[in-house]
């Protein structure tokens, strides 16, 4: 049986003659650029996520980078972070200006560990960037407390998080800001690039929206910054809209799977991903842990099981960020983690018979025999 990673083209199948019919319309008209469907787009995800704004961009990294100028981080600032995740967070610190400083992760969720943050602050620290990563929220009650006691701001990075919430207060609520990637790969996908900003600020709101179109103010041609070109194109944010009216339905179909996985899974050489009390899990990825993982992946692959590596090299270990100092052994469980973790097909159109095939193909697998 093939169990493919993700099946893109599937999607696309089920929503084929509405996004056929939308695109070839918005063709017709040449109002491609920041038109009714990125409006229609940012006040749907904004209410979905019960936040006062919402700013379209052209990507998740230009969300990270705008936001962060929009916050006021900059030269000579320092960002609290985690090297477990992918390069676009540390990028957009690093391109503002400001400098990342990581702390390590807890082992079973992949998140960053709130212990660890106060011993990273110094006198230059002005905000705290947690990831939410694979589809859960981190520990952000405890991350707030930190960041309140010493007037930090918060980014929250929900690039891999869209629906997910703590308590039912989802991600853009915890901070001044978070930015959401819709990459093709997303749980909500563009056919293409696409992100967002979430924010409750009036004044990281104006400012964002300032910033995408080369800070240009409130009339034309007078430029009140230093901006980008980041306008999400008008085709991206009308595929998108359609294909948000499955999401939630899609999200369901991703947590019906995790959960037969988690149940096959239990008495299997792997360990499941640990859901945070109070969390949902949206499950971009489905993540677990071998210590044979790379033996794991080949024996899944001789099965006709995709599977990925997210991530296989912490970012403090490649060439272009080493001058941030960070040593091999200076962030333990991080390091460990990138050599264990393995991502399992989660997609709504994957059948459970797939599902089961999966964990059953695992819990054949003998590291020794291999």
């Amino acid at each position: 049986m093939r169990v493919p990673f993700l099946d893109i083209p599937a999607q696309h199948a089920e929503l084929a003659a509405e996004i056929e019919a939308t695109v070839q319309h918005i063709l017709a008209t040449g109002a491609y650029v920041l038109g009714p469907h990125n409006k229609g787009l940012e006040e749907s995800i904004a209410s979905l996520h019960g936040v006062d704004f919402a700013i379209a961009l052209n990507s998740g990294t230009d969300a990270l980078r705008i936001a962060l100028d929009a916050m006021g981080i900059g030269p000579g600032d320092e960002v609290i972070t985690t090297s477990f995740t992918f390069v676009a967070t540390i990028e957009a610190i690093l391109q503002v200006g400001a400098r990342p400083v990581f702390v390590d992760i807890e082992p079973v969720t992949y998140q960053m560990d709130p212990a660890l943050i106060e011993s990273a602050i110094t006198e230059r620290t002005r905000a705290i960037c947690p990831i939410h990563l694979f589809g859960q929220l981190c520990d952000m009650k405890a991350i707030q407390a930190v960041a309140a006691k010493h007037n930090l701001m918060i980014l929250e990075d929900a690039a891999q998080a869209i629906l997910s919430q703590h308590e039912g207060v989802y991600a853009g609520n915890f901070g001044e800001a978070a930015t959401l990637s819709f990459y093709v790969t997303k749980n909500l996908g563009a056919a293409g690039d696409g992100g967002m900003i979430l924010t409750n600020s009036e004044e990281i709101n104006a400012k964002a929206r300032s910033l995408r179109v080369h800070g240009m103010g409130r009339e034309r041609y007078y430029y009140d910054a230093i901006g980008y070109t980041s306008r999400l194109a008008e085709l991206q944010a009308a595929i998108l809209r359609i294909k948000l009216t499955k999401l939630n339905e899609w999200t369901a179909a991703r947590q019906r799977i995790a959960a037969q996985y988690d149940k096959l899974l239990a008495d299997s050489p792997v360990t499941p991903p640990k859901v945070l009390p109070g969390n949902n899990h949206t499950y971009h990825q489905y993540t677990v842990r071998s210590k044979t993982r790379d033996r794991l992946q080949a024996f899944l692959r001789e099965h006709e099981i995709d599977s990925m590596i997210y991530y296989p090299v912490p970012l403090h270990y490649h060439q272009p960020y080493k001058f941030l100092g960070y040593e091999p052994g200076s962030l333990p469980v991080t390091e460990r983690t990138a050599e264990e973790v393995l991502s399992l097909p989660v997609h709504q159109h994957m059948s459970m018979d797939q599902v089961h095939f999966v964990a059953q193909t695992i819990k054949s697998f003998v590291p020794t025999a291999v």
